[in-house]
């Protein structure tokens, strides 16, 4: 699959979530993806400039942040089909798509932990001292390593090739002639 077919197939499946995905169908949307990010970035800073931020007595730098609306519309307008691509790809490996979600499941699991830890007012205002002590201390530390981890095993089974024949999600896409 080419780049541009890889592009039009994710946002001609804008929303379907159900089906397989290919390797190239996915990183080369995730390639479009980090360049229509980067351009938009460029394009923000063209048209509404670079924020000035102080940083010091008479000192200012330009922010390079891409928090311009052009990139915010193209963000929103590639959210859902970035979203049905990944969850396609992970179908293709033979994995529920539930599993795309698996690090953000973690995040909340670690915040529900701590708030009820340490109270969630105690959470909010920034009082960390009194969460790191005693044996709450090694269960945060354990999850949050499995944190760290999550991620890096979500990008390993979105690297993975595709299940050879048809899995419960559907025909495999190498297999599949249009």
């Amino acid at each position: 699959m080419t780049f541009k077919e890889a592009v039009s197939t994710c946002f001609s499946k804008y929303v379907t979530f159900s089906g397989r995905a290919s390797r190239s169908e996915y990183w080369y949307f995730v390639l479009f993806v980090i360049l229509g990010s980067i351009a938009c970035s460029i394009l923000d800073t063209i048209f509404f400039g670079s924020a000035m931020v102080e940083t010091g007595p008479g000192e200012f730098s330009a922010s390079t942040s891409s928090n311009g609306p052009i990139n915010a519309i193209f963000s929103l307008a590639t959210l859902l089909p970035s979203l049905s691509a990944g969850w396609r790809r992970m179908h293709d490996t033979g994995r529920s798509g539930f599993f795309l979600l698996y690090p953000l499941i973690v995040m909340i699991g670690i915040f529900t932990f701590v708030g009820f830890l340490s109270g969630f007012p105690a959470l909010m205002a920034g009082d960390f001292s009194g969460i790191i002590g005693g044996t709450s201390s090694v269960i945060l530390f354990i999850a949050v390593i499995v944190l760290i981890i999550s991620p890096l095993l979500v990008l390993w089974w979105l690297t993975r090739p595709s299940q050879p024949g048809t899995n419960t999600f559907g025909p495999n896409p190498h297999e599949v002639t249009p």
